[in-house]
């Protein structure tokens, strides 16, 4: 990987730099996972996204549920058990996805951010909405939060069993699809920017693609194709005091 990763910017505000990790075509995609693929390149790759966030990234352990952390500085051991990390201190957050949904949220003016990973289990529990309230106990407003939907597995392709999607879509509107070829299926994308709105972010853009169709990104079902195997990283970082200069890369992606 180079110094400067392949990064899909996206706009979150004035001084707020934010992006997805794009998966380049060739003989190594940059795979940001510490425990799945190759780990020596992995750790390789996450040295050049903390350069190009301007900090180190702070991860967390994530098992599909709807805790968040408070990243006060960028390295806890263990790695704390959350599916959302959100800052007011100027720690760049940022999760791993391959097929779930990334979610970045900022506050531009309260210089709070905030990173989700939001798979079929997190969205049930409300990992975006626990992470949205988070932000607002750090010093955020619901009204001021940007959030950008990252690239997830589309409805057309998240096939699931007829019980699971009644049993999803029962708890999580908007959650039911149908895939391209007419079987039960998750929209989980439409899902989360329905709990974004629902809890009060009025700005939500989305990045749009499907995870399983465009090869810019990992896929876990993919995987099964012959796809490479990796982690995409969605990451965000207000540092604080810098409250009005645009960041190289910030701008990018307004729905």
């Amino acid at each position: 990987m180079t110094a400067d990763p392949a990064v899909l910017a996206v706009d979150l505000g004035p001084g707020v730099r934010a992006g997805f990790t794009v998966a380049r075509p060739g003989a190594d995609p940059p795979n940001l996972s510490l425990t799945v693929g190759d780990r020596a390149a992995a750790a390789a790759h996450r040295s050049a996204l903390d350069a190009w966030a301007g900090g180190s990234v702070a991860f967390v352990h994530q098992v599909h549920g709807a805790a968040v952390h408070l990243a006060a500085v960028t390295t806890v051991d263990p790695r704390p058990l959350a599916d959302a990390v959100v800052s007011a201190t100027g720690v760049p957050v940022g999760v791993l996805v391959a097929d779930c949904v990334p979610v970045l949220l900022a506050d531009p003016t309260a210089r709070v951010v905030g990173a989700v990973h939001a798979g079929r289990r997190g969205v049930v529990a409300g990992v975006v909405p626990a992470a949205v309230a988070a932000m607002v106990a750090a010093g955020g407003r619901e009204d001021r939060v940007r959030a950008v939907v990252g690239p997830s597995i589309c409805g057309a392709c998240y096939e699931v069993p007829e019980e699971l999607r009644d049993e999803v879509a029962g708890q999580v509107p908007g959650a039911e699809a149908t895939t391209s070829w007419g079987t039960p299926a998750l929209d989980l994308r439409r899902a989360v920017t329905g709990q974004l709105r629902d809890a009060g972010v009025r700005d939500v853009a989305d990045v749009g693609g499907c995870t399983l169709e465009d090869e810019r990104w990992f896929s876990h079902r993919g995987t099964t194709a012959g796809r490479p195997v990796g982690r995409l990283a969605a990451v965000v970082v207000a540092p604080v005091g810098d409250t009005g200069r645009v960041l190289p890369g910030e701008r990018g992606l307004r729905g």
